[in-house]
Protein backbone atom coordinates (compact mmCIF):
# COMPACT_ATOMS: atom_id res chain seq x y z
CA UNK A 1 0.00 0.00 0.00
CA UNK A 2 1.43 3.19 -0.82
CA UNK A 3 1.66 5.67 1.85
CA UNK A 4 0.15 9.16 1.57
CA UNK A 5 1.90 11.82 3.14
CA UNK A 6 -0.14 13.95 5.57
CA UNK A 7 -0.38 16.27 8.94
CA UNK A 8 -1.79 15.57 12.35
CA UNK A 9 -5.13 18.09 11.39
CA UNK A 10 -5.50 16.21 7.94
CA UNK A 11 -5.87 13.02 9.94
CA UNK A 12 -8.31 14.36 12.44
CA UNK A 13 -10.04 15.78 9.79
CA UNK A 14 -10.74 12.49 8.05
CA UNK A 15 -11.37 10.90 11.46
CA UNK A 16 -14.42 13.50 11.92
CA UNK A 17 -15.32 12.41 8.78
CA UNK A 18 -15.73 8.81 9.00
CA UNK A 19 -17.21 9.36 12.58
CA UNK A 20 -20.05 11.23 10.95
CA UNK A 21 -20.44 9.58 7.98
CA UNK A 22 -21.05 5.56 10.37
CA UNK A 23 -22.79 7.55 13.37
CA UNK A 24 -25.08 10.42 11.46
CA UNK A 25 -25.18 9.54 7.74
CA UNK A 26 -25.39 5.99 7.68
CA UNK A 27 -28.17 5.53 10.26
CA UNK A 28 -30.12 8.19 8.69
CA UNK A 29 -30.41 6.46 5.56
CA UNK A 30 -31.53 3.28 6.59
CA UNK A 31 -34.47 5.26 8.58
CA UNK A 32 -34.94 6.80 4.75
CA UNK A 33 -35.05 3.39 3.67
CA UNK A 34 -37.38 1.57 6.05
CA UNK A 35 -39.88 4.47 5.32
CA UNK A 36 -39.61 4.39 1.55
CA UNK A 37 -39.77 0.55 1.80
CA UNK A 38 -42.97 0.91 4.32
CA UNK A 39 -44.78 2.56 0.98
CA UNK A 40 -45.63 -0.80 -0.58
CA UNK A 41 -43.97 -1.40 -4.08
CA UNK A 42 -40.32 -1.26 -4.31
CA UNK A 43 -40.29 -1.42 -8.46
CA UNK A 44 -41.83 2.05 -8.94
CA UNK A 45 -40.57 3.57 -5.73
CA UNK A 46 -38.73 6.49 -6.08
CA UNK A 47 -37.93 6.98 -3.05
CA UNK A 48 -36.88 3.90 -2.14
CA UNK A 49 -34.40 3.87 -5.31
CA UNK A 50 -33.17 7.57 -4.27
CA UNK A 51 -32.63 6.15 -0.77
CA UNK A 52 -30.83 2.66 -1.70
CA UNK A 53 -28.76 5.31 -4.01
CA UNK A 54 -27.21 8.01 -1.47
CA UNK A 55 -26.36 4.47 0.81
CA UNK A 56 -24.37 3.54 -2.07
CA UNK A 57 -22.76 6.95 -1.82
CA UNK A 58 -22.21 6.66 1.34
CA UNK A 59 -20.90 3.25 1.69
CA UNK A 60 -18.45 4.45 -0.57
CA UNK A 61 -17.30 7.69 0.65
CA UNK A 62 -16.86 5.44 4.16
CA UNK A 63 -15.04 2.91 2.58
CA UNK A 64 -12.37 5.63 0.54
CA UNK A 65 -12.06 7.56 3.94
CA UNK A 66 -10.94 4.26 5.92
CA UNK A 67 -8.44 3.39 2.97
CA UNK A 68 -7.01 6.83 3.37
CA UNK A 69 -6.88 6.97 7.24
CA UNK A 70 -5.00 3.67 6.64
CA UNK A 71 -2.08 4.37 4.00
CA UNK A 72 -1.92 7.54 6.13
CA UNK A 73 1.66 8.87 6.96
CA UNK A 74 1.50 11.25 9.77
CA UNK A 75 4.07 13.79 9.33
CA UNK A 76 4.70 15.84 12.55
CA UNK A 77 5.85 19.50 11.41
CA UNK A 78 6.75 20.51 14.82
CA UNK A 79 9.84 18.55 14.42
CA UNK A 80 11.57 20.09 11.75
CA UNK A 81 13.73 23.24 11.81
CA UNK A 82 15.48 25.73 10.00
CA UNK A 83 14.74 27.83 6.95
CA UNK A 84 14.65 25.28 4.40
CA UNK A 85 11.02 24.35 3.04
CA UNK A 86 10.15 20.58 3.22
CA UNK A 87 6.50 18.92 3.53
CA UNK A 88 4.46 20.89 6.33
CA UNK A 89 6.36 24.16 6.27
CA UNK A 90 4.96 26.82 6.56
CA UNK A 91 6.13 29.23 3.58
CA UNK A 92 5.87 33.34 3.09
CA UNK A 93 6.50 34.73 -0.18
CA UNK A 94 6.45 37.68 -1.72
CA UNK A 95 5.61 38.14 -5.36
CA UNK A 96 8.95 39.52 -6.53
CA UNK A 97 6.83 41.61 -9.53
CA UNK A 98 3.93 43.07 -7.60
CA UNK A 99 5.26 42.90 -3.79
CA UNK A 100 1.70 40.97 -2.73
CA UNK A 101 2.49 38.44 0.03
CA UNK A 102 0.97 35.18 0.60
CA UNK A 103 1.28 32.59 3.39
CA UNK A 104 0.87 29.16 1.83
CA UNK A 105 1.10 25.87 4.63
CA UNK A 106 2.57 22.77 2.25
CA UNK A 107 -0.08 20.11 3.07
CA UNK A 108 -0.98 16.21 1.41
CA UNK A 109 -2.54 16.23 -1.87
CA UNK A 110 -6.09 15.12 0.27
CA UNK A 111 -5.87 18.16 2.61
CA UNK A 112 -4.81 20.79 0.04
CA UNK A 113 -7.46 23.53 0.01
CA UNK A 114 -6.66 26.83 -1.23
CA UNK A 115 -9.22 29.08 0.03
CA UNK A 116 -7.46 28.22 3.70
CA UNK A 117 -3.81 28.38 2.17
CA UNK A 118 -2.65 25.28 2.50
CA UNK A 119 -1.46 23.58 -1.17
CA UNK A 120 -0.62 20.25 -1.86
CA UNK A 121 3.08 19.28 -2.25
CA UNK A 122 2.46 18.08 -5.53
CA UNK A 123 1.31 21.57 -7.25
CA UNK A 124 3.80 23.59 -9.47
CA UNK A 125 4.33 26.28 -6.48
CA UNK A 126 4.89 23.63 -3.83
CA UNK A 127 7.25 22.19 -6.25
CA UNK A 128 9.15 24.89 -6.80
CA UNK A 129 9.58 25.70 -3.06
CA UNK A 130 10.85 22.01 -2.21
CA UNK A 131 14.15 22.24 -0.97
CA UNK A 132 14.46 26.09 -1.47
CA UNK A 133 15.67 28.53 1.84
CA UNK A 134 14.77 32.21 2.83
CA UNK A 135 15.62 34.20 0.77
CA UNK A 136 15.56 32.03 -2.25
CA UNK A 137 14.26 33.07 -5.42
CA UNK A 138 11.90 30.67 -6.74
CA UNK A 139 10.30 30.84 -10.48
CA UNK A 140 6.88 28.65 -10.51
CA UNK A 141 5.56 27.56 -13.49
CA UNK A 142 1.97 27.14 -13.91
CA UNK A 143 -1.21 27.13 -16.48
CA UNK A 144 -1.17 30.66 -15.77
CA UNK A 145 2.24 31.84 -17.07
CA UNK A 146 5.58 32.52 -14.97
CA UNK A 147 5.21 33.99 -11.65
CA UNK A 148 8.59 34.79 -9.66
CA UNK A 149 8.33 34.41 -6.16
CA UNK A 150 11.21 35.51 -2.92
CA UNK A 151 10.52 33.32 0.13
CA UNK A 152 10.55 35.52 2.91
CA UNK A 153 10.04 32.62 5.54
CA UNK A 154 9.90 29.69 6.53
CA UNK A 155 8.13 28.24 10.13
CA UNK A 156 7.60 25.04 11.42
CA UNK A 157 3.92 25.06 13.00
CA UNK A 158 1.24 22.38 13.91
CA UNK A 159 -2.36 24.19 13.06
CA UNK A 160 -5.16 23.93 15.99
CA UNK A 161 -6.54 20.70 16.01
CA UNK A 162 -9.99 20.37 17.23
CA UNK A 163 -10.43 17.82 20.02
CA UNK A 164 -10.58 13.88 19.34
CA UNK A 165 -13.04 12.19 21.06
CA UNK A 166 -11.95 9.15 20.70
Amino acid sequence: MQRVPMTKGGLVRLKDELRRLKSVERPKIVKEIAEARAHGDLSENAEYHAAKEKQSHIEGRIAQVEHWIASAEVIDVTKHAGDRVVFGATVSLEDTESGDQVTYRIVGELEADLKQGKISVTSPIARALIGRSEGDTVVVRSPGGEKEYEIQSVAFVEEELPTESE
